[in-house]
């Protein structure tokens, strides 16, 4: 139960992925592995019996010219004519060459009837034949034979020596026997030498893919087909002493042709990978078998998957937004699954919890019309304060003015006074244009440029696209004031301050910045961190009403930063949306929800 319950957390997308891995991964993987090894091991298993099949037959085919090789042997051992050619005494040689003629010569042409044997050679001590046309003096048998004065001192008539090949030029075998059945009187040979090309056919058995070795009763390597140990053949080479590849497979086969060929065997060796080479062919129609096993479950897992997948995410986006109070429909295809029903009976929930909400809502709507007007209340309270505050600072400047001495300067000075003071008495318009705010602060910077004379020069900088949107009313105008006699005001000359407006991605940035006094680090902190209590005014009027407007009108929505340092400036930035809180708006000017 604990097992189930822990299953129940694992998310859905995941399950998937699981009953995939286990369903049709595992078992896909498990099943081409054993179908490969079994494949492997049967190939295996029917190429051992077919290389074995091959080895029996080279087997067969080199007893069989072995056996017609001592067949001719024996026939001439017991032909008494040619034991009498052998033997004569010949007092001419006339006389021999008119026997051999006769008689002998029937027997070197016997190779094109048996094409195995390449040629019948006989030899003998007798000193009235001539050695040529097929008959040789017994010396050059010994120089061929290391181990025939052995066979000569053992010979009963019917031993026979096999001699190997010695040259790699020159690969046969032959048969060499005794012609001691008759007479004794003179030592008689006859060396039957089989076809090389008879037993390289032999050898090179098409059908068998390895190494083939002949190997005699001490297991020394007496025929091969491996060229590169042909050349080292020419002296005694055990084959346990050859270096052999570890996947090598090795099949022997006994020979059993009397007591002439005891103990002798055919050896063959086959390497894995030719084995396999079949196999190894097809691994690509495998892997590709097993893509397509891979494939189509994947494909339809995938589709089936993410057909309710998709939408039940995107049922559960839907339902995390209730909390946020956003009732959005689903707007989808209406189906006839579990999904497409469940889509149906959210929506239906949404729509019955959304009019529920906007009951709700008309009857709490009187409260929140008190709450607004408190609010307004307490702004208006906030935009009071701030008239006499800059009534007298303008008031003062003409009045030191004006006791220094007498000029028509003051007309003017007394004409951008009362834009201000109009203006301040015009609160009930709580937006005006940047335009119109510019305007404002021009008026003001030239009184304060009258005040300081040269110690003061300013400059705006407004973007054209910026000029039409809407700000709040003398939003910019107590940091100006607060740059002029704060900051321009300690200095002794050089003041400047710049006002730079403009208009990104439908924000509005404000930036005025000033060369004056500056203040502390600490200072700085104190004032933003004052800027939270809104139940004390104090200090910092001009700066604080500003503040707790813009919060008022874009509670969360605007940038205000102050960055100051103490001789060298102050930086206000103020960012604005170009849109603002859809409530405060419809309760003070229902034209400003869309401020440009």
């Amino acid at each position: 139960m604990r097992t189930s319950r822990s299953f129940h957390n694992i998310l859905l997308k995941n399950k998937i992925l699981i009953m995939y891995f286990f369903a049709v991964f595992i078992p896909i993987v498990l099943t081409n592995v054993i179908f490969y090894i079994v494949t492997i091991e049967n190939v295996k298993k029917q190429q051992m019996q077919d290389s074995t099949l091959a080895l029996q037959q080279i087997n067969r085919d080199f007893s069989t010219i072995i056996d017609q090789a001592v067949g001719i042997s024996s026939s001439l051992y017991t032909n008494l004519n040619l034991n009498l050619f052998l033997e004569k005494d010949y007092v001419s040689s006339i006389d021999y060459i008119e026997r051999h003629n006769s008689f002998l010569r029937n027997y070197n042409q016997s190779s094109p009837i048996n094409p195995s044997i390449n040629s019948i050679r006989f030899y003998t001590d007798n000193p009235s034949v001539i050695y040529s046309g097929g008959v040789y003096s017994i010396d050059s048998l010994q120089q061929e034979l290391t181990n025939f004065k052995d066979a000569l001192t053992n010979s009963n008539g019917s031993q026979i020596l096999i001699d190997t090949p010695s040259d790699e030029n020159f690969e046969t075998f032959s048969i060499i026997r005794n012609l001691d059945y008759f007479y004794n009187d003179k030592q008689k040979f006859v060396k039957v030498e089989i076809n090389p090309e008879t037993i390289r056919d032999i050898f090179n058995n098409v059908t068998f893919k390895g190494d083939v070795y002949l190997l005699n009763e001490k297991g020394e390597i007496e025929y091969t087909n491996n060229q590169s140990l042909k050349q080292q053949l020419d002296k005694a080479i055990n084959f346990d002493q050859v270096e052999k590849e570890h996947s090598l497979v090795t099949i022997r086969a006994n020979l059993n042709n009397g007591s002439y060929l005891n103990d002798w065997s055919v050896v063959g060796t086959i390497s894995e990978e030719t084995m396999l080479k079949t196999v190894n062919k097809s691994k690509l129609f495998i892997v590709l078998l097993a893509m397509i096993n891979f494939l189509a479950p994947t494909i339809i897992i995938v589709i089936i998957s993410r057909s309710f997948l998709t939408r039940l995410q995107r049922i559960i986006r839907h339902v995390k937004r209730m909390k946020n109070q956003d009732f959005e429909l689903i707007h989808d295809q209406e189906y006839q699954d579990e999904i497409g029903q469940l889509t149906s009976e959210f929506n239906r929930m949404t729509k019955k919890i959304n009019d529920l909400i906007n009951d709700v809502l008309l009857v709490n709507i009187q409260n929140k019309d008190l709450e607004i007007k408190r609010n307004r209340a307490q702004l208006s309270a906030l935009q009071s304060q701030i008239n006499p505050h800059f009534l007298f600072n303008a008031l003062e400047t003409i009045r030191m003015r004006s006791l220094m001495k007498d000029e028509r300067e003051t007309a003017k000075i007394i004409h951008n006074m009362a834009k201000i003071f109009r203006n301040s008495l015009t609160w009930g318009k709580d937006f005006v244009s940047v335009r119109d705010e510019v305007n404002l602060l021009t008026s003001f910077l030239e009184i304060q440029k009258y005040r300081f004379g040269d110690k003061l020069n300013y400059q705006i900088s407004i973007d054209e696209t910026a000029e039409d949107y809407k700000i709040p009313n003398m939003s910019l105008l107590p940091f100006i004031e607060n740059a002029s006699i704060h900051g321009i005001e300690p200095l002794k000359e050089n003041g400047e301050i710049s006002v730079s407006i403009s208009l990104y991605a439908d924000t509005v940035t404000c930036v005025i910045k000033d060369n004056g006094a500056g203040i502390t680090e600490e200072k700085r902190k104190q004032l933003l961190a004052s800027l939270e209590n809104e139940e004390d005014i104090g200090e910092n009027v001009g700066i604080k009403n500003v503040y707790y407007r813009l919060k008022l009108y874009y509670p969360d929505r605007f940038y205000f930063n102050i960055d100051s340092h103490l001789d060298y400036g102050t930086t206000i930035t103020i960012q604005l949306p170009s849109q603002i809180d859809s409530t405060i708006s419809s309760n003070s000017d229902k034209n400003l929800y869309f401020i440009k």
